[in-house]
């Protein structure tokens, strides 16, 4: 804790968010443009801004204190919510949750946000609405299987379904050219040296440049595999607990899914991989914790081309051969 910072711990909501300074002033203003300006009024070169990632809420405050240079902190919900525990408090409200997250600033060690380009944050949108339209395509294949099994399906029903999975795949068609297009614009080579990798294809290429905005959110590939929710838990205490090691999940869920269909292919193909997963099995652990590793080693190789600038060869002395 900074003594000459003045934090604001901010519980924000879909209509207003509420906030509770480190004098223990309180404020509430409306979650608008009107309402950000006003409390930008507060604030001074000694604030620390500090809010919960709370869905889709907070990303318009945490965007417009960036834009205005002042410093924003946006915590895990979990973290929070353990903290208030650990207190034993027995009020629940706005303003004691804004409270209470300025107190959490106060103790901690908090890591300034950063938020996304403008460019990521379209092909973020356009990634969120393919991962809608993919699950309304299953949904529609599903419900045509199930009219056919009735075995005289209305005709009128079953045009009615296959025109509307055409129009959403022609529109899926659509948005996925333009995200393509948006990556090969700005990370044309960087998706080129990662498609040299064995066991990555196009499809993980774009979503790691896209939730890493190039891989410039990152500093390290353990900070990487964290934010995918690779690294182990270990649970040990004493003789008598020893808890069988895990990966955390706590993370993003969707390339971490994304990087565990990979490693099928990585296992037989990426040398590395193949030489991980076999060392795991034959100590008589799982294949899925063997699977895991694969994984992790691919998001480590991933980093390390990304940010060298060199391309895959499992014949050089780790992973990678510069470019000639």
């Amino acid at each position: 804790m900074d003594k000459y910072t003045n934090y604001f711990g901010i519980d924000i909501s879909k209509d207003v968010f509420d906030i509770t300074n480190s004098k223990g002033d309180h404020f509430q203003f409306a979650n608008t443009a009107i309402g950000f300006s006003k409390f930008l009024k507060l604030l001074n070169t000694s604030s620390h801004c500090v809010m919960e990632a709370t869905g889709y809420y907070h990303y318009r405050l945490a965007y417009f204190l960036e834009e205005n240079s002042v410093r924003v902190s946006v915590v895990n919900p979990l973290s929070i919510k353990r903290f208030i525990q650990m207190k034993l408090s027995k009020v629940k409200t706005d303003k004691s949750d804004s409270k209470m997250i300025c107190l959490y600033a106060e103790k901690e060690d908090l890591k300034l946000w950063k938020g996304h380009s403008k460019k990521q944050q379209i092909c973020l949108q356009i990634t969120r609405l393919l991962s809608v339209y993919i699950k309304q395509t299953t949904m529609l294949k599903n419900k045509i299987k199930g009219e056919q099994v009735l075995g005289t399906p209305s005709k009128v029903v079953f045009r009615s379904l296959n025109r509307s999975l055409k129009n959403l795949q022609k529109e899926m068609k659509k948005i996925e050219d333009e995200l393509i297009r948006l990556i090969k614009e700005n990370y044309q080579d960087l998706l080129t040296r990662l498609e040299t990798i064995p066991g990555i294809g196009r499809k993980t290429s774009l979503l790691l440049i896209i939730l890493t905005d190039g891989f410039e959110r990152f500093d390290s590939a353990s900070e990487l595999c964290s934010y995918a929710g690779l690294t182990p838990i270990i649970k040990q205490s004493g003789t008598s607990v020893h808890g069988r090691a895990r990966i955390s999940k706590i993370g993003n869920r969707k390339l971490r899914n994304l990087l565990f269909m990979c490693s099928f292919n990585a296992c037989k193909h990426n040398k590395a991989c193949k030489s991980i997963y076999d060392r795991i099995v034959a100590k008589g652990k799982s294949k899925k914790l063997a699977l895991m590793a694969v994984c992790n080693k691919l998001l480590k190789q991933s980093f390390a081309i990304a940010k060298s600038g060199l391309i895959y060869d499992e014949n050089y002395k780790s992973i990678l051969i510069r470019e000639t």
